[in-house]
């Protein structure tokens, strides 16, 4: 399952879940990119304000995904294996790690993080 997973480069909580997945990349099929890249909003066709809620998952076959979905799709990527997303469509399974995603994405600012992807690498972002 190859595809991009794109995530808030001004957020130092989503830099450092980002990096992590880049480490756990055994299979190459995982590309990351900041939201903030021009034209980002219109290649996924949503919204700047509901891009920022959550980071999306565009996989090769152009299904998009959001929030948690979309982590454990990128999880997948990057593993090389169908377990997570198997996992997050139990019952039950996907709806906590929904609300959990939800709570985290409202409050990532407060966290302690990476360097943010934009303060890092400004030519990335817009």
């Amino acid at each position: 399952m190859r595809g991009i997973l794109v995530f808030d480069g001004r957020c130092g909580v989503c830099t450092r879940a980002v990096n992590a997945l880049a480490r756990w990349d055994r299979t190459g099929m995982l590309s990351i990119e900041p939201m903030q890249a021009p034209g980002m909003a219109e290649r996924l066709g949503v919204t700047d304000d509901r891009m920022l809620k959550s980071a999306w998952w565009v996989d090769s076959s152009g299904a998009i995904y959001d929030g948690a979905h979309a982590m454990n799709a990128a999880l997948a990527a990057a593993l090389g294996t169908r377990i997570p997303l198997q996992l997050y469509r139990i019952p039950g399974v996907g709806a906590v790690q929904d609300a959990v995603y939800r709570w985290i994405s409202t409050h990532r600012y407060r966290f302690p993080g990476a360097v943010p992807l934009c303060e890092a690498q400004p030519e990335r972002c817009a």
